[in-house]
């Protein structure tokens, strides 16, 4: 039976008290800041405990962050014009800070990953675009994007390769991004379900979580890898690779429906390279074969113009058609605005060849590159409708040569590093693990051509993650071969 307590006979300890104390004043003081719409004191409690954490657990803060990632809101126009996304950048920038704290204070840092050749790669590109931030056309832009840029390269790539040190952090991470991305998957799925189908909702199915069905593919794909490696993980348990085996056909099917071209060309070309790999086809053989295919091209420019001529075939909700719109250059309204920023980026390129016009800045300058005969219906005059869709395109007219080059050699060094890993590694968890990686990797690679999310925390936590986990396994587990570390059954 339920009776009322008798706080006379209850005696408290001096922290109890205190805590009572101040969990009473902060009441108080909250109730007069919301009575005149002030609510942002609410979000005190949470600020002392991402302190708390930062200080005294960091790698709680880490998993919190990748478990929210997949869940967080874009808040538009917050600064100079771009987003802020909640809760994750807050405490990305809590963490960048807190790190640099540690950095300086305890200089505990493991000297082996400063010396890994993809973080030598890292560090230059983002020096680079410090530099060209001070050179911007609008530094306040560049700035933040620099800022942005290295709170997602802190988090994502140098903690992480800390909380790798032990193997099985390493399918925590795939875990807990997963299962919170499941819910975003469910929630848009549901949607779709309950809709009429028609193309404006499929593509925004996935809002707020998403910003639209490409982004949402990208990471769709970059997952796909991941559990197909675990049903072939010999130290996966045999009850996770069912799991895994039933998630994988739940994320082809939820990436069927994201109607993103990108992801599902994506996910060819990376099973392409890993059969490749896979049959250790010489890579010089392949590229010889690319290098005929395109002076066939230059040879034969008008077998292929005719072939993308004869294409009327727009985007649509048929999966056959959709698939066939991917070539139609002529009256396909994404693949023309595509070209038209493209074009626009280029033109930009050729007048700052080697700065660029500033990290970020080009939703904010290609409007007077953009060419009346290469606008699409959905071109707007004012050049405010989003960026240069190309990870490779966009750095050329925003950080000129070096811009690329820098990037570049980011991805060709993972690369390289990657299938190292996998035909000298003797353990084959470490293998298996490199290798969904380094394919998860590929699809994004790949999306790099038609699209860029850099710019987001989602894409973000899956790039930078993906290359920490190859560099932690090449620093700790190939290198050393770390045998009791790498034998445990996950």
């Amino acid at each position: 039976m339920w009776v009322p307590l008798d706080f006379k006979k209850i005696k408290l300890y001096s922290n109890e008290k205190k805590t009572l104390l101040l969990a009473g004043l902060f009441f108080a003081i909250n109730t007069i800041f919301i009575i005149y719409d002030i609510y942002y004191f609410s979000l005190l409690p949470i600020a002392i405990l991402i302190l708390y954490l930062s200080i005294f657990r960091f790698d709680y803060l880490f998993w919190i962050l990748i478990f929210c990632t997949p869940l967080s809101i874009n808040l538009f126009n917050v600064d100079a014009g771009l987003g802020l996304s909640v809760p994750t950048e807050p405490i990305l920038f809590g963490m960048m800070i807190i790190f640099f704290i540690k950095l300086a204070l305890e200089k505990s840092f493991d000297k082996r990953i400063i010396r890994h050749p993809i973080t030598i790669a890292i560090i230059i590109y983002l020096i680079w675009i410090l530099f060209t931030s001070i050179t911007s056309e609008i530094p306040v832009v560049s700035f933040k994007f620099f800022l942005t840029r290295l709170w997602f390269i802190v988090s994502f790539f140098f903690i992480a390769t800390q909380i790798f040190k032990r193997i099985e952090h390493i399918y925590k991470y795939f875990w807990l991004y997963f299962i919170s991305f499941s819910f975003v998957i469910i929630y848009s799925t549901t949607k779709l379900l309950h809709s009429d189908f028609t193309k404006h909702i499929t593509y925004t199915v996935m809002h707020p979580f998403y910003n639209d069905h490409t982004a949402y593919g990208a990471a769709l794909a970059m997952m796909i890898p991941v559990f197909i490696g675990f049903i072939f993980n010999s130290a996966v348990k045999k009850n996770i690779k069912y799991i895994s085996g039933f998630l994988v056909l739940f994320l082809i099917t939820a990436t069927i429906f994201s109607y993103s071209r990108a992801a599902w060309l994506s996910l060819i070309i990376a099973l392409i390279i890993f059969l490749i790999i896979y049959f250790r086809i010489n890579f010089k053989v392949v590229l010889s074969i690319i290098a005929l295919f395109i002076i066939y091209l230059l040879i034969f420019p008008n077998n292929l113009i005719f072939s993308i001529e004869k294409n009327n075939q727009d985007s649509s909700l048929n999966l056959a058609e959709h698939v066939q719109s991917m070539s139609n250059i002529k009256s396909d309204a994404s693949n023309l605005e595509r070209l038209n920023r493209w074009s626009s980026a280029m033109r930009m390129f050729h007048d700052r060849p080697f700065t660029g016009w500033g990290p970020g800045t080009y939703q904010f300058l290609y409007a007077p590159y953009q060419l009346s005969r290469e606008k699409t219906i959905i071109s707007t005059d004012l050049g405010d409708n989003g960026n240069a869709h190309s990870e490779y395109i966009g750095p050329l007219s925003e950080s000129g040569i070096f811009g690329l080059l820098t990037f570049l050699a980011i991805l060709i060094t993972v690369f390289r590093t990657s299938i190292k890993i996998y035909k000298k590694s003797s353990n084959s968890q470490v293998r298996n693990l490199v290798i969904i990686s380094l394919l998860g990797l590929v699809t994004y690679y790949t999306h790099g051509f038609l699209n860029n999310f850099l710019d987001t925390d989602k894409a973000s936590a899956l790039f930078w993650g993906f290359i920490a986990i190859v560099v932690s396994l090449d620093v700790y587990y190939f290198q050393t071969e770390n045998i009791s570390e790498i034998e445990k059954k996950i």
